[in-house]
């Protein structure tokens, strides 16, 4: 088999892969689940192999480079204008084999295990920092329905729902007192 370039769509249990040879004509088209990815890609000899940026690209990518294939990921928006017909994993491997090849195509780096953990730290604070906002225009629309308006923003919030819960005088019910707490 003389196959040069590569390309993979990624999925969580199916992998749908196109090759070609330097000529450009179709030697690969299968599929295969998750276990025998990295093994089939083993026997192969060095080639270009190219994925769509997605969840697992990094680790495939680092994975296959450390058998000797030169790795590329690319952005699926530049994909998109190599598929020949309907969206499937079938047609976007091919379309990745297509766009691997192009000279002036442009990559995505593949990130180290260290880069990849301080991504999820900045995803981890960027979710909570949506929860907490959330949570505080929660309250903040609760104690409106008893006529307790709270200015926007945390430090006002953070300040103002203590003085609301200890107000006996309001209007606030019990109830909602032990739940806002």
């Amino acid at each position: 088999m003389n196959v040069t370039t590569i390309g993979i769509d990624l999925a969580k249990t199916v992998f749908s892969i196109h090759g070609t040879d330097q000529h450009g004509k179709v030697v690969v088209r299968k599929r295969l689940n998750r276990p025998k990815l990295l093994p089939y890609i083993a026997q192969l000899p060095p080639c270009l192999i190219g994925m769509e940026a997605c969840s697992g690209a990094h680790h495939w990518a680092r994975e296959m480079t450390k058998l000797g294939h030169d790795v590329r990921i690319i952005a699926p928006r530049f994909v998109a204008p190599y598929r020949k017909s309907s969206k499937n994993d079938d047609n976007d491997a091919e379309a990745i084999c297509e766009a691997v090849g192009r000279p002036n195509m442009r990559f995505v780096p593949i990130k180290t295990e260290d880069q990849q953990a301080v991504l999820c730290l900045h995803r981890i604070r960027r979710g909570l920092t949506k929860e907490r906002t959330a949570q505080i225009n929660q309250i903040r629309g609760l104690l409106a329905e008893f006529g307790l308006i709270i200015p926007q923003g945390r430090y006002a919030a953070r300040r103002r729902v203590p003085e609301i819960l200890e107000d006996a005088e309001n209007d606030l019910p019990m109830l909602a007192r032990r739940l806002i707490n």
